[in-house]
């Protein structure tokens, strides 16, 4: 049999005039969004590290350097002993996976372990510290790959919960009072943080009600926590953010309110990861003086507290994790 005449005024005809638009948008869409994925995040990174050299270059770099001489040594002290709390909180991410997979391991070479890989992740970027050398290490100490991967993605969704609860409340209820040439409107930044805290809670009430399960993707089975392990992470997370702000905000002497500096640490921790840039090196800094600079704190006092926020948090606890790098790999495979 001859397969039939398409004439112009029948409904196959019309049918297929109709859909063949749709078809052929079906077909490119998956390739188009392929190329928006590699394509916005270097955009992105450009118009941050824009943003970067524009700062650098209206910086008066020896104000700035005379204000970071100008820090109470008291101040120091306490943002110093609350990064290494935060290190510590941090760390313990990874005895959430340790509670999950049922490994062996020591809680305190767990914790050490943890430790070192969080301190290279701020500094080295999280290729280097949150996967490579932790896959190393707890390999090193006899886990499986898969093991290793399962603390891996435990911490990381741990790190973002709380991210999202803290950041959530801090945007809707209380944002930042930002600079005029921040292209994000208080509105917006309130609707944003409702959305977060929203998806963060709603998330923490479907593990509390669904309990242990798995998730399977692309095939592989992935066991999800149930409430009472969400809700530790929720807690532990959101403390340790709340603690990472409250070292900027003493850091700049109470000049600048808690919730504005917390909020402003959340979107420079979102900008820092876009921006791809080892430690966030810089864009930290653009965020802040772009965000409160021309405020009730000059530029340079801006840029004194953030240089010695780095120097306690992400500068010293390196010092402290490559000599415990190198203890550890000095002991191997002992459980030590």
């Amino acid at each position: 049999m001859t397969g039939a005449v398409l004439r112009p005024g029948s409904n196959a005809a019309r049918d297929r005039g109709q859909h063949a638009p749709l078809s052929g948008w079906r077909q490119r869409w998956p390739r188009t969004w392929g190329w928006i994925k590699k394509v916005a995040p270097w955009l992105l990174a450009a118009l941050v590290l824009t943003l970067v050299a524009r700062q650098a270059s209206d910086m008066d770099w020896a104000a700035a350097w005379q204000a970071l001489q100008d820090q109470p040594l008291s101040g120091l002290a306490a943002a110093l002993v609350l990064s290494l709390l935060s290190h510590a909180l941090v760390a313990s991410y990874d005895l959430i996976g340790r509670y999950e997979t049922r490994h062996d391991v020591p809680i305190h070479r767990t914790l050490r372990i943890a430790g070192v890989c969080y301190a290279f992740n701020l500094n080295f970027g999280s290729l280097v510290g949150a996967i490579a050398t932790k896959l190393r290490l707890y390999g090193r100490a006899g886990l499986s790959a898969e093991t290793a991967g399962r603390i891996i993605l435990l911490a990381v969704m741990t790190n973002w919960l709380g991210y999202f609860i803290v950041g959530g409340a801090v945007m809707a209820l209380a944002p930042p009072t930002l600079s005029p040439d921040w292209p994000v409107s208080e509105t917006a930044l309130r609707w944003l943080g409702a959305a977060m805290l929203l998806t963060a809670l709603a998330h923490v009430g479907w593990r509390w009600h669904a309990g242990r399960s798995q998730w399977q993707v692309r095939g592989h089975d992935i066991p999800l926590p149930g409430g009472r392990v969400v809700l530790w992470q929720a807690v532990v997370s959101a403390v340790n953010w709340a603690a990472m702000g409250l070292i900027v905000w003493i850091l700049l002497q109470g000049k600048v309110d808690y919730a504005t500096v917390l909020g402003v640490l959340l979107l420079a921790a979102v900008a820092g990861v876009v921006a791809h840039v080892p430690a966030g090196l810089g864009v930290i800094e653009a965020v802040f003086i772009v965000s409160l600079g021309g405020g009730d704190i000059s530029n340079a006092q801006l840029l004194a507290a953030l240089l010695a926020y780095r120097a306690v948090y992400y500068l010293l606890p390196l010092v402290l994790a490559l000599v415990a790098y190198a203890y550890t790999e000095a002991k191997g495979k002992t459980t030590s």
